[in-house]
């Protein structure tokens, strides 16, 4: 057993007053924070999570805030939580033996539009958007500041732009970000789990109160790139929320890689090209005519 396991056994058995008799890393996510699948010796089975960085910690802080504040069969359980020497410690259920997607199905789809739902109908204490997310503009607007980051990418040419920027920027601020409603904010396949046939939502740290369409919109880009519904088919006549989402990763997925979670700006991108196709078709803008035009899904 490694140094930093017993550290990690100790602070386990203080919170649930268990030894840890086995620990396995677990690999995935785009943060640097530690997580691992701990065994005890009373026979039950948690996940834990570690901040081991400025940022990280400050995340899980943030997802306690929210655990404690929201119940229901779409989270899973907290079972302690404690801010120790090597960093803030979050302990959760364990659901590795929950299915993942992709691949999805009609039925995980369902899942996780109820597991929204559900979410949707709470009334609970979270702060709201602009307080966890900022005021700065972050979509078009943004890439109308500095365009050359998107263009650079390939999708869309410099005049493409141009033409289609008005367009896009009207329509995203068409969409309210203001509400009273309990929302993720960041739901993608690996902050999923599939379980008993409904869906649980992990990584809560961007919760905040806002509108429920964004918790749908930013979910439909990452599903449609693996493999599932184009967004329109699930969130119709949305072209707002359409312009919004697109906006959001097209002003992120060309900058520079974030030093500490390198994968992140890849997956921006993946999501940006259903995200771009879903606006393109819900405006009726002209098709894509960058030289890596192809990876817009706009027909």
């Amino acid at each position: 057993m490694s140094e930093m396991s017993r550290r990690i056994g100790s602070h386990v058995n203080r919170l649930l007053g268990s030894p840890a008799v086995f620990f396995r890393e677990v690999s995935g996510g785009y943060t640097p924070a530690a997580r691992w699948i701990v065994e005890l010796a009373d026979g039950r089975s948690v996940f834990v999570k570690m901040g081991t960085s400025d940022d990280t910690a400050e995340w899980l802080r943030d997802e306690r805030f929210v655990y404690e504040r929201l119940h229901g069969s779409f989270l899973p359980r907290m079972l302690g939580f404690a801010e120790e020497e090597d960093g803030p410690l979050l302990v959760l259920e364990d659901l590795s033996r929950a299915g993942r997607p992709p691949p999805w199905t009609p039925l995980g789809v369902d899942a996780v539009l109820r597991a929204l739902s559900d979410l949707h109908s709470q009334n609970a204490p979270l702060r709201p958007y602009d307080q966890v997310h900022g005021s700065r503009p972050q979509g078009w607007k943004a890439v109308a500041e500095d365009p050359q980051q998107l263009i650079a990418l390939g999708l869309v040419s410099k005049s493409w732009l141009e033409a289609a920027l008005p367009v896009l920027v009207a329509e995203e601020d068409r969409l309210e970000t203001r509400g009273a409603t309990p929302v993720h904010l960041d739901v993608r396949s690996d902050n999923l789990f599939l379980s008993g046939g409904g869906a649980l939502l992990v990584d809560w740290n961007h919760a905040c109160l806002s509108n429920p369409l964004l918790d749908v919109g930013f979910w439909l880009p990452s599903l449609r790139a693996e493999g599932g519904p184009k967004p329109d088919e699930i969130l119709c006549n949305a072209s707002h929320v359409a312009a919004w989402v697109s906006g959001f990763f097209a002003a992120r997925a060309g900058l520079p890689p974030v030093p500490r979670a390198p994968l992140v700006r890849q997956i921006q991108l993946q999501q940006l090209g259903p995200a771009l196709g879903w606006a393109i078709r819900a405006l009726g803008l002209l098709p894509p005519d960058g030289r890596l035009a192809e990876n817009v899904d706009h027909r």
